[in-house]
């Protein structure tokens, strides 16, 4: 692949992240007008800023240009197999390792171990919804592969959920929540989308609409529930 194809799109990126954090610096820049900022946190913010715009930028390009393809290329020789069952171990372990990637999960378990100072780890957080979305993820390539209608896993997974928040704590009812909408980020959703969506490209009386979208849904709910049973297992614990 030459330098060309691998920058192209760059400035693009760079623009779509610039404008994501726009907002956010019109703020700060506002902030002091009402609130009086200790001396020089405003230009440490700034610079921190530079530096987000900056990774931001290369994260999601190299996600874009690396991920995305790859993922879309393996689904659809996936696809095209007649063995298409194994589909679902890789989804699984692509799941799951796609989540331990997931900056934005990360940043959760840090701040869940330093909220609870230190009684929840912040491993245990991220080992937790990883398997809950290798497990989910492969659940999810099963449907694609069977035409396994999305409700016939959505709505018992939504019901199963109402049923834990009765029995968990409140605390982790919080974390849960968020942690299902942290795992959803660039590296989740471009692999595993692109995944789904190759695998149903490549067969067969499948529709890469209805058929390969989905299993980003099914991928919000199961850092939900692995994290309400993380809860039971504590609770059980004191």
């Amino acid at each position: 692949m030459s330098d060309i194809k691998v920058f192209a799109g760059l400035g693009r990126t760079a623009m779509e992240v610039l404008q994501a954090l726009i907002p956010l610096i019109i703020a700060l820049l506002l902030t002091p007008r009402f609130i009086e900022l200790p001396q020089g946190f405003l230009s440490k913010t700034l610079k921190g800023l530079l530096f987000t715009f900056i990774g931001l930028t290369l994260l999601l390009h190299g996600i874009n240009v690396g991920f995305f393809p790859v993922g879309q290329l393996m689904g659809e020789i996936i696809g095209s197999q007649d063995n298409r069952w194994i589909a679902i171990p890789i989804g699984a372990l692509l799941g799951f390792v796609a989540a331990i990637a997931e900056p934005g999960l990360r940043v959760l378990g840090s701040q869940v171990e330093e909220a609870s100072s230190g009684a929840v780890r912040q491993n245990v957080i991220l080992y937790t919804v990883a398997i809950g979305v290798g497990v989910i993820v492969g659940l999810g390539m099963a449907r694609i592969i069977y035409g396994i209608p999305l409700l016939y896993i959505v709505i018992p997974g939504y019901v199963l959920l109402i049923i834990l928040l009765r029995f968990t704590e409140s605390s982790f009812s919080a974390i849960a929540f968020d942690s299902g909408a942290v795992v959803t980020g660039p590296m989740v959703v471009t692999f595993i989308l692109s995944l789904g969506v190759g695998i149903a490209t490549a067969m067969e009386n499948r529709d890469p609409v209805t058929d390969g979208f989905g299993t980003i849904a099914l991928v919000a709910l199961a850092p939900i529930l692995s994290v309400m049973l993380l809860g039971q297992i504590y609770k059980n614990k004191d």
